[in-house]
């Protein structure tokens, strides 16, 4: 029945909620530095954006990108998927977008300390990575194209 047996469609749907949730926010995160990169450092809105970027990140985007790789990783197992060439592209591409989520955590920190180094345009195109690598992550998983 393998490691998770009986479980293993409830940790499917689990680790799928846990990637929308990570996604969700590696969607939105960027959208608020665009935002914020535009507000007068130390203004209103500045300091507003600051808490909303902190929280989406300590809140939602950190624990569901934990839970989606725990999740995900019991998966890997449970299925013996290094055996699959789509798993491969699929690991590739997530390690990408934990680097985006690393860079986007770096970001929030330079916004905090009112050190932002970037014009609203780099946070507009860095808006498009997490999407791009989603939708190759989705065909690989649903297309198994190798």
């Amino acid at each position: 029945m393998g490691l998770l047996g009986s479980s293993y469609l409830w940790v499917q749907a689990l680790h799928v909620i846990a990637v929308i949730a990570w996604m969700a926010g590696m969607l939105y995160l960027p959208r608020l530095y665009v935002y914020h990169a535009e507000a007068a450092p130390g203004g209103e809105l500045s300091e507003t954006l600051k808490v909303m970027e902190r929280r989406l990140l300590r809140a939602i985007v950190n624990p569901a990108m934990l839970v989606s790789w725990v999740l995900g990783l019991a998966l890997f197992v449970h299925l013996g998927a290094w055996e699959f060439g789509w798993m491969h592209a699929k690991l590739l591409l997530l390690v990408l977008l934990q680097v985006m989520h690393a860079v986007f955590a770096r970001w929030r920190k330079h916004f905090e300390a009112d050190a932002n180094r970037h014009e609203a345009r780099v946070y507009r195109m860095a808006n498009e990575v997490p999407t791009v690598l989603m939708i190759g992550i989705v065909i690989l998983v649903i297309v198994k194209p190798f």
